[in-house]
């Protein structure tokens, strides 16, 4: 499929270049124009924060941080000091086109601008093209779904119908009149079009789709491919847009160019050796939101090597699962942030992972720890810390280094819910 534009293919170097140069403005910005990140970057000087170094310095912002602020401010600023928009002169003189509520409920802005998602990207990497008529079926009912894909298609130069969710035969008989050629919407309402049109002895015009919102695996992938439609993912989030898309190698999801992304230890703000399953982290370069470290709760880990469709951006596995393991041990919520708070007390720690068996009201705790070191010692003494920390006891077993699964789990909770 062809590249949206020129930023797709440049030198990896001359892409972080210019990445790290965006970066401290966008940092400057959110201070001096978002009233939470005035607080939450008090004292950070915004022109020393020039690499992933640096970034990884300051702390990470996460989904429930932007519930908790928008209640807290909720009669004076419905975004909770986030956004540097509003609307009638809320922040700043030039307002929000659209408010969306996500479930939380969390409020976030729109502002102006073609593609303000970002999502012509995907769209193009899905084979999306000027003049084709595209079938949305996103929700438009109050969250930006819908909103996301119709500006990244009409930055294509195609024409949306904008169908929705439900009312399948309603869409099915827009679908047989106006012929459009591309779907976008989750897999799985695709599925249901498709299903319900055979059984009606329809065969849908579409050809090509973008889905997103839940998982597409490879098996429902091909089914799409049997049925005559070539489905294309992207990972997008209603905090940030675009975030990474599939490309025809179909190898893993090719970073946005407008996100800086990190891959974090779940429950901590520390990068992870890459292929290391972990958080991701995105800083979003959209002055209007600007997200600095937001923590999206999803798992993922970086994908070795380059795109063969020559896109030169980092790519990552896709989506694998969600980061919050908080687990309720014994009455006791037992955090990933102290798993790792455990850890650090040791230098020869190189990772951990708390795993609950047992039966609920008979819980075993063990900290499986990789080590450069094997002793008793060692032993009694994260036993220790892990009694300190949580305030629960637990076994610990030491193991030598590698023996731990990469799958991004800090905490695993393999009890028995008979």
């Amino acid at each position: 499929m062809k590249h949206l534009d020129s930023l797709e293919t440049r030198l990896p170097q001359d892409r972080e270049a210019a990445l790290m140069a965006a970066l401290p403005v966008q940092i400057s910005h959110a201070q001096q124009h978002s009233a939470a990140f005035a607080g939450i970057l008090s004292g950070v000087n915004a022109a020393a924060i020039t690499s992933r170094t640096a970034l990884a310095s300051l702390p990470v912002t996460r989904k429930h941080e932007l519930l908790e602020r928008q209640q807290a401010q909720r009669a004076t600023d419905p975004f909770g000091g986030f956004s540097t928009i509003g609307w009638k002169g809320l922040v700043r003189s030039r307002g929000a086109r659209r408010v969306y509520q996500s479930p939380g409920p969390i409020y976030e802005p729109e502002g102006a601008g073609a593609d303000y998602w970002r999502a012509a990207r995907a769209m193009a990497a899905a084979g999306f093209e000027a003049g084709d008529l595209v079938h949305n079926c996103f929700s438009y009912h109050l969250t930006p779904g819908a909103w996301i894909m119709e500006s990244g298609a009409h930055a294509l130069g195609c024409t949306v119908i904008p169908g929705g969710v439900g009312n399948t035969e309603q869409q099915l008989a827009a679908v047989a009149d106006l012929r459009p050629v591309a779907y976008s919407g989750t897999p799985s309402f695709l599925k249901i079009l498709i299903e319900k049109a055979t059984e009606a002895g329809q065969r849908l015009s579409i050809t090509k789709a973008m889905v997103s919102g839940e998982a597409c695996p490879p098996s429902l992938r091909d089914w799409f491919t049997q049925q005559g439609v070539v489905a294309y993912q992207c990972y997008a989030t209603a905090d940030v847009g675009l975030i990474a898309y599939e490309t025809s190698a179909r190898e893993g999801l090719v970073l946005d160019e407008g996100v800086i992304v990190e891959i974090v230890r779940p429950g901590t703000g520390d990068p992870v050796a890459e292929g290391e399953v972990g958080e991701v982290v995105v800083t979003v370069l959209n002055p209007d939101y600007p997200l600095i470290r937001f923590g999206t709760g999803d798992l993922s880990a970086v994908l070795p090597g380059a795109c063969p469709t020559g896109r030169t951006n980092t790519r990552i596995k896709g989506w694998m699962g969600r980061a919050d393991q908080t687990t309720k041990v014994r009455g006791m919520f037992v955090h990933p942030g102290q798993v790792d708070q455990v850890a650090k007390r040791f230098p020869a720690v190189l990772k951990a992972r708390l795993v609950v068996t047992g039966e609920m009201a008979n819980d075993q705790m063990t900290m499986r720890v990789e080590s450069r070191e094997i002793t008793q010692e060692l032993q009694r003494a994260l036993a220790d810390a892990v009694r300190d920390v949580t305030k629960l006891r637990a076994e610990v077993e030491l193991v030598v280094p590698g023996t731990l699964p990469n799958d991004g789990k800090v905490i695993e909770d393999a009890r028995s819910y008979k």
